[in-house]
């Protein structure tokens, strides 16, 4: 519908989501999806997505207000998963200290969709003139900003962890260091096409083979047993976390 591709542009598409299915599949099958819901419904909603689109793609009757249409509501729904990936990330990161996590995930999730929507709202107010430029160039805004937003807040995640010394669960590792090798990863590419720096096709190319990368993260963290190290039992000392964590379930049962 839009241009005609390489037999390598349709494998980088289909591909990571041929493999999101299967990988969807193996969770249900071993109870993941119970652990990780949201991770599991974006999984199964970018799947849908994406082979929707690339339907709506080798269709030559579909138009490109239609395609660019299905495109940007496919992808506001996306990034807010996404969003919402962050904070249960940040839920199993602290689970030990459940008042804290419940907190911290919804102002994570939250404070992100604001600032997206935010930049979705600035964007529809650019006069960018016929309906199939204006989506895409809206489409654009609302990736660059929402990769800006997302690799941040993955930094903030490792950098947390890394700083307070907390341990990560072996699958919640997983998704994290998936998402943000992706999310950099684009945020780059974006970084590079708004400095006028450099505009190929084979960028794109670059975005699809990078998330084709995260995907294969995520089968080896979620499917590979983790291997159990075997550490003596010492009792270590209270952080500012634990005392953080009590004071706000004292607060919360107010």
């Amino acid at each position: 519908m839009l241009q005609p591709h390489s037999f390598l542009w349709h494998y980088l598409w289909l591909a990571p989501h041929v493999l999101q299915c299967v990988l969807a599949a193996f969770l249900w099958r071993g109870g993941l999806h119970r652990k990780f819901p949201v991770f599991f419904a974006y999984l199964v909603f970018t799947t849908a997505k994406e082979f929707t689109l690339y339907a709506m793609d080798i269709i030559p009757s579909v138009s490109s207000d239609s395609f660019w249409l299905a495109y940007f509501i496919g992808m506001v729904v996306e990034e807010s998963l996404k969003l919402a990936v962050i904070g249960e990330l940040f839920f199993h990161l602290l689970r030990s200290r459940s008042a804290i996590a419940k907190v911290g995930r919804h102002m994570i999730s939250g404070t992100g969709a604001a600032l997206v929507l935010l930049a979705t709202l600035a964007a529809a107010h650019t006069q960018v003139g016929h309906a199939p430029v204006a989506l895409a160039h809206l489409s654009h805004v609302l990736l660059q900003s929402s990769y800006i937003v997302e690799a941040g807040l993955a930094l903030f995640l490792f950098s947390f962890a890394a700083y307070y010394g907390i341990a990560w669960d072996h699958r919640a590792l997983g998704i994290a260091l998936g998402f943000g090798v992706a999310w950099c990863e684009h945020l780059g590419v974006f970084a590079l096409i708004a400095s006028g720096t450099l505009l190929d096709k084979r960028l794109d190319f670059l975005n699809m083979a990078t998330y084709h990368v995260c995907v294969l993260v995520w089968f080896y963290f979620l499917l590979v047993p983790e291997k159990v190290a075997t550490t003596s039992a010492v009792s270590l000392p209270e952080n500012n976390l634990d005392i953080w964590n009590r004071e706000l379930e004292r607060l919360l049962q107010q």
